[in-house]
């Protein structure tokens, strides 16, 4: 298991709509660390240049947001602490951040990233989390705090699904999913099974046009820590949260920051956020409540 955010099976169980009778072409592999898949309904022919199209929009995204290559956007700007002229792609998804990170009163934070590392290495926790604090970014010009780093490992992947969705588009496909970890589903009907690391399935999640993202902290510990960590010590008040929105970069914000989030003040979020739609919150119980944006 690498140190990237864990989807908690949530998407292992993929169902197709009524549509399912149609000729269906699907690619295997790994992308941003973690298990991929796409599905597509309609000629194959068509179907196999559509998933060329996505695997380069896939490996642009490694290119851009992965912690693990050392000339990826990310990791110099994490390395040298500011980047001249960044990728449209990058600055996107940072603005994407100060939103997330303003609606959900500072729980979405990807400044963590010295604390996850310092966790995972047995460093000074404390010196760490000082370094914590998204308002020390600057995304005009891109500029970190002093000894500041990012993880995007609780967006990056739903903002790569996006990318991905958007080539097949444009490449042609009329009735797709895309699951990078996080699903998009762009045509046609297509049903989700939503599981928790200890309960199971709980529920099956239709999807038609737009996007499904599951955080479960408890699936993998850093330092004998839930692996998504509250930027101000917070603790996860959920077991899972799968969040659907009309993105999946914000459905994977969301989900991430929702698991540290009350019920009632998690309903204000989404109300407050275009595209997004609903919550399902998975209790340490098992019991599962649903928080609609309306």
């Amino acid at each position: 298991m690498n140190r990237r955010r864990f989807i908690a099976l949530a998407g292992a169980l993929a169902f197709a709509g009524p549509s399912a009778m149609a000729e269906t072409t699907r690619w295997r592999g790994v992308a941003l660390g973690a298990e991929a898949s796409i599905t597509i309904r309609g000629p194959k022919a068509e179907a196999e240049r559509a998933i060329e199209a996505a695997r380069a929009a896939i490996r642009r995204a490694e290119a851009l947001f992965s912690l693990h290559d050392t000339e990826s956007a990310l990791a110099r700007l994490n390395r040298d602490g500011a980047l001249a002229g960044p990728p449209s792609e990058l600055s996107a998804l940072l603005a994407l951040s100060g939103v997330l990170h303003e609606a959900t009163g500072g729980r979405f934070d990807p400044t963590v990233q010295p604390l996850w590392r310092a966790l995972a290495t047995g460093e000074d926790v404390e010196e760490a989390a000082r370094l914590v604090g998204w308002r020390r970014v600057s995304l005009a010009p891109l500029r970190l705090g002093q000894g500041q780093a990012l993880t995007l490992n609780g967006i990056a992947q739903g903002f790569a699904t996006d990318m991905a969705a958007e080539a097949l588009k444009a490449a042609g496909a009329r009735e797709v999913l895309v699951n990078l970890g996080e699903f998009r589903a762009a045509g046609g009907r297509w049903r989700i099974g939503v599981e928790d690391p200890a309960a199971g399935l709980v529920a099956v999640a239709p999807l038609a046009e737009g996007a499904l993202a599951t955080s479960s902290p408890g699936a993998l510990s850093v330092g004998g820590r839930a692996h998504i960590l509250g930027p101000s010590g917070e603790a996860p008040l959920w077991s899972t949260v799968t969040v659907e929105a009309a993105s999946a970069a914000l459905a994977d914000g969301l989900s991430t920051a929702l698991v540290l989030t009350p019920e009632r003040e998690a309903r204000a979020i989404l109300a407050s956020l275009p595209g997004a739609r609903r919550a399902l919150l998975i209790g340490f119980d098992g019991a599962v409540r649903e928080v609609a944006a309306a």
